[in-house]
């Protein structure tokens, strides 16, 4: 009687191959195993009726593995069909010792038997013994592998370098985040703009795209507010590195881009806590032409007055119009006279001047004293918060306080050091020059009038928003009602209410419950 082989006796197989990434670097490519798989298959007399490879996976979980799950419905529709699958070796299906066994058990339960061609596996319960220990012992070297990640990001992370990759405005460079010379200036720039406290989101991400900023993230994005928001709260340019995953805030190696006051004032104003809400004057459009169009208002209609030209017999000459019903209008020039007039009427003084700066001065002073003592107490107050922040990183390290606790915790802590580090920029005059400052309201305040007339379009509004906030009404009699803000009232009357004293002029001020309130 004939003898027949195995392939006559149908004995049926299907290779799975598989190499990840870092693996193609070593003698483990798929060619390699597809070799020693198909000389295994025909050792052990089994025919080979298909092959599945996959390419760059990883075998820490099945999911992101479509060949896999390919070979698993495979065999589910041709089940009992095929009757081994071959590997080169039990890893090559999983590092998971648990998703090992539930996969070869829904192949067994398709008939299916797994072979490792480098590896003793079979069916007898040894062999299973074995097969489930090979299992077991790539999932130790996985989990070795992870825990040395770990362990090594954790130093990097602890020695003040970032593993990833930087945030905008940085490169990484022989392991470092370093400056960006293409786009550090644009986005501390942004940074800058931010801590003004007047540009929204959505404003200050068109400024960085204009400027040719862009996010890339496998294809290069413009900057939209949800990516301007996220820029700017991060730490990093700080100089402080943070991590979801580690409790610590740690001093990074790299440059900042700025200071950890900018920061936390940044924060404060998308926190909403800060909002700059003075507004002088109304924004109009700009006519160099007409600079008192829709600040003086019509005294019939109470609507602002516009500009425009009319034409002579020879010329073109500027008029102001009413923009209500009633079509009056006015000469450009006579206007402007009349605001000069009342510019200079409404000018205080040169003594009075002088003994308002001299209180001012005093007032500076003494206001300069307290602020210096509140941003002391903040600084103060900080250290003592970042201390506290310390002990409750060592605490949840330690495992006396929970992650759930500790974010808890942390969050407070946060909130109160942006607090402080508000109180400390509030309280920070020294940027401002007195010096200066007193020198150009001398210069000012010597003659409104001549202050109007050298002043640009921007300027213009400034003034007149400052002095006559409530605006002017033309009565077309020659005259402008108007409301002088009370700063300006005191400026001017402030010599009237002097008594005399042992200074220089023999003035000092009776009652300045009001200059000290304004200052």
């Amino acid at each position: 009687m004939k003898q027949l082989n195995n392939n006559e006796l149908g004995k049926k197989a299907v290779i799975y191959l598989r190499v990840s990434t870092e693996e193609q670097v070593d003698n483990f490519s798929l060619g390699t195993q597809e070799g020693i798989c198909l000389k295994e298959a025909e050792r052990r007399g089994y025919e080979v009726i298909k092959m599945f490879k996959e390419e760059g996976r990883s075998a820490k979980t099945i999911l992101g593995r479509p060949v896999l799950i390919d070979l698993l419905e495979y065999a589910r529709k041709h089940k009992n069909q095929f009757q081994a699958l071959l590997v080169y070796r039990l890893d090559r299906i999983s590092r998971q010792t648990a998703d090992y066994l539930a996969i070869r058990k829904k192949l067994s339960e398709c008939g299916v038997t797994i072979i490792s061609a480098t590896e003793p596996t079979g069916e007898s319960p040894t062999e299973k013994l074995v097969e489930t220990i090979l299992a077991g012992f790539a999932q130790l070297d996985n989990d070795i592998r992870s825990e040395r990640t770990r362990n090594g990001l954790r130093a990097r992370f602890k020695s003040g370098l970032i593993s990833g990759k930087p945030p905008l405005g940085y490169i990484y460079e022989n392991g470092f985040a370093v400056k960006d010379n293409k786009t550090w200036d644009k986005v501390k720039s942004a940074w800058d703009i931010m801590a003004l406290g007047k540009t929204s989101l959505s404003q200050i991400a068109k400024i960085m795209t204009d400027s040719g900023l862009q996010i890339y993230s496998k294809k290069y994005f413009k900057i939209r507010a949800q990516t301007a928001n996220r820029i700017f709260r991060q730490k990093f340019y700080a100089g402080i590195l943070t991590s979801k995953t580690y409790p610590d805030e740690i001093r990074g190696q790299h440059v900042p881009m700025i200071t950890l006051d900018q920061f936390y004032k940044v924060q404060a104003i998308l926190d909403g806590r800060r909002v700059n809400t003075l507004v002088l004057v109304r924004k109009t459009r700009e006519n160099k032409d007409f600079p008192l169009r829709r600040i003086v208002k019509c005294g019939i209609c109470d609507v602002g007055l516009t500009g425009g030209w009319s034409k002579g017999r020879n010329s073109r000459y500027p008029y102001y119009r009413c923009a209500g019903t009633c079509t009056k209008s006015i000469k450009v020039d006579v206007l402007e006279n009349a605001l000069i007039d009342l510019l200079k009427q409404i000018t205080p003084k040169k003594g009075t001047i002088n003994l308002f700066i001299t209180r001012m001065y005093k007032v500076y002073y003494e206001r300069y004293s307290r602020l210096k003592m509140m941003k002391d107490k903040a600084d103060i107050e900080i250290v003592n918060l970042q201390k506290t922040r310390q002990q409750l990183v060592e605490k949840n390290l330690s495992g006396i306080y929970s992650d759930e606790i500790f974010k808890e915790q942390n969050a407070i802590i946060e909130d109160k050091i942006i607090k402080a580090q508000i109180v400390k920029e509030d309280s920070i005059i020294d940027q401002y020059d007195i010096d200066k400052i007193t020198d150009f309201m001398r210069t000012m305040l010597a003659d409104l009038g001549e202050t109007y007339k050298r002043s640009d379009l921007n300027q213009t509004k400034v003034l007149l928003g400052s002095i006559f906030p409530s605006g002017l009404t033309w009565n077309y009699n020659g005259t402008l009602n108007h409301m002088i803000n009370p700063i300006y009232q005191n400026i001017s009357s402030f010599g009237d209410n002097a008594i005399p004293s042992s200074s220089r002029s023999g003035n000092r001020t009776r009652d300045l419950s009001v200059m000290n309130a304004t200052l």
